[in-house]
């Protein structure tokens, strides 16, 4: 019988080591050879090299004078990267509805002026929680009232806006987005 279990056992650890151990230790070294910046979670830094955020993860932004991103599901706090995930609510939910109708008041409270429609992305969170980009439209959306807070020419941030536009993936997959992180720092670079 013992010769039945030993093959088993030692497959079992030789599996161990090498599925446990050394695959990994090979693939995060590739990853940091050849990716470094995208393995370590594309930390963004100031000028000071400190860490101020990734790009990958959005940020919650709620003074008028910055743009907003999409709003986020995770829990217990926005963007938790350790607990990613959607609302999971479906669209004929009542609790979807409510928040998406305190979404849209939220806006319309932070800029009466603009009558333009909301851009579905700044109203309902992306699959992740996470997502750190907003569609040019939904920018652009925000454009009067952070130039109202800023005291900044609504020509100036549109500029600023397409400047930080990043076209569809290797120009096939996706949309046109931005990066709310990016242009926030940009935005703060105006000062």
């Amino acid at each position: 019988m013992i010769k039945h279990f030993k093959p088993a056992i030692i497959l079992f650890f030789i599996f161990s080591v090498l599925t446990g151990v050394i695959y990994p230790a090979v693939v995060t070294g590739l990853a940091q050879l050849l990716l470094p910046r995208q393995a370590n979670g594309s930390l963004i830094t100031d000028g000071g090299g400190k860490t101020i955020g990734s790009g990958l993860i959005g940020q919650p932004f709620s003074s008028p004078g910055h743009f907003w991103g999409r709003p986020s599901a995770t829990g217990p706090f926005p963007y938790n990267a350790g607990a990613s995930s959607g609302s999971n609510l479906g669209p004929t939910n009542p609790a979807l509805v409510d928040a998406v109708k305190a979404r849209i008041e939220a806006l319309k409270a932070a800029d009466p002026d603009n009558k333009a429609l909301v851009p579905v992305d700044l109203i309902t969170s992306s699959g992740s929680g996470l997502d750190p980009h907003i569609s040019p439209a939904a920018a652009e959306y925000q454009i009067n009232r952070v130039a109202k807070a800023r005291n900044i020419a609504p020509a100036k941030l549109r500029e600023l806006v397409q400047a930080h536009t990043e076209g569809r993936q290797w120009g096939l997959f996706g949309e046109s987005r931005v990066n709310v992180l990016n242009l926030n720092l940009a935005l703060e670079a105006l000062r």
